[in-house]
């Protein structure tokens, strides 16, 4: 069986779990113009966390999470008062080897039984322009820890299936596995896992 790298597996396995979309019909467009205030609510489609880890000096190891909830409370006029919960779908993460996924499935890391959903709750945002650092409480395995995201303004449109409202957003953070129970196989593994975030939401 032909196996592929990392970033092109998980490209593969994201593009497959949402409907095509032809490029051409892009209805989005980094305008931070057409955003209007209002709640909205979590894309779960296109919506995802790849994180990455140090794998003994060696290589990077990658993998994905989707969300399965959350919601947006914006309001242009006050971006620094902005909320953003999400909760990401522990229980359906993806890697490259099926292998290397049951294992962080197990309770040497996630134990997803006990624990199948993380979650970001915002506690507050300090916004410059289309970039933001957004401080919150991010909860893994029943432990809550405080993180930063470097957020920034992607896009907005109107989604061509719902006809609603959608803005996109970006983001990168870091956090240290020991910190939540995810310390298993130390030092080999780095302790520091580094996130890349895309996040949409669709108005309420």
């Amino acid at each position: 069986m032909k196996k592929f790298g990392p970033a092109v597996a998980l490209a593969a396995a994201l593009a497959c779990s949402v409907p095509l979309v032809v490029l051409s019909q892009q209805s989005g467009a980094p305008d931070p113009s057409r955003v209007v205030a209002g709640i909205y609510n979590v894309d779960k489609d296109h919506t995802q966390v790849v994180w990455k880890v140090n794998h003994r000096g060696v290589t990077p190891l990658y993998g994905a999470i989707g969300a399965s909830g959350g919601t947006l409370v914006l309001d242009p006029a006050n971006p620094s008062a902005a909320k953003v919960t999400v909760t990401f779908s522990i229980a359906e993460i993806a890697t490259t080897s099926a292998g290397f996924t049951k294992h962080l499935m197990s309770a040497d890391f996630f134990e997803v039984e006990k624990n199948p959903t993380a979650s970001f709750t915002s506690t507050s945002v300090e916004a410059s322009g289309t970039k933001s650092k957004i401080a919150g409480d991010l909860t893994i395995k029943g432990v809550t820890k405080p993180i930063v995201l470097d957020a920034e303004f992607f896009g907005a449109g109107s989604n061509p299936r719902s006809k609603k409202l959608e803005v996109g957003f970006t983001a990168t953070a870091k956090f240290k596995r020991s910190e939540f129970g995810l310390g298993f196989a130390a030092p080999a593994v780095s302790d520091n896992v580094d996130l890349e975030i895309v996040v949409a939401f669709l108005a309420g």
